[in-house]
């Protein structure tokens, strides 16, 4: 089967892409709006970009009603956020924080989600989870006739929970993201080492 993008509508287009550009991780991104109401999203869209300088791009889209969504907004008018990493211990509640809610209401409060102020001036992290990075607005980038706006952040600082540490003077990590895998999520299970390249 050959599928022609052209003859798609939007959401077939993204489901098509969602099932099979796999696993992709899953980061809850905290922002902070003018009033200080904490937002706290989670996105598959994103990945790393670039080690120098240190970026990664997420891809954020608009709320049912068009209108741009809290973390959009928030990035763009205070050019920080803090991306999270999540793991299985926090899967039910970053599930259910892809809820939209209210600009004025937050999802650290409706469902729980506990965070923890790390570095001064950014928005907090989620507590207990394994990895943050603490990151600045670097750019956006225009998708011609998109209404998904891709933004470029670059890490300032990163969190590292010392338990995920399997060598300190490495700074070798040993943790199970949770991955977006179609409509589910999965943790990456087996792992294959690669033989040395002689």
């Amino acid at each position: 089967m050959l599928i022609d993008y052209a003859d798609k509508e939007l959401t077939q287009r993204y489901q098509l892409m969602a099932q099979t550009i796999i696993p992709r991780p899953i980061a809850w991104i905290v922002t902070q709006n003018k009033q200080g109401i904490i937002n706290i999203a989670p996105f598959s869209y994103f990945m790393g970009l670039s080690s120098e300088p240190a970026t990664m791009i997420v891809s954020i889209g608009h709320k049912s009603d068009g209108s741009e969504k809290d973390t959009l907004k928030n990035i763009k008018e205070s050019g920080r956020c803090t991306i999270c990493m999540v793991d299985e211990a926090h899967l039910n509640q970053m599930h259910f924080s892809s809820k939209e809610l209210g600009e004025e209401e937050s999802e650290a409060t409706a469902f729980d989600i506990k965070t923890k102020e790390v570095v001064k001036g950014f928005p907090p992290m989620v507590q207990g989870v394994p990895s943050a990075f603490f990151c600045e607005f670097y750019q956006e980038i225009e998708l011609k006739d998109s209404k998904t706006i891709p933004l470029v952040v670059e890490i300032k600082e990163q969190f590292i929970d010392d338990g995920i540490l399997s060598d300190k003077e490495k700074i070798t990590l040993d943790y199970e993201p949770v991955a977006r895998v179609g409509k589910s999520y999965a943790l990456l299970g087996k792992k294959i080492i690669p033989p040395t390249i002689k």
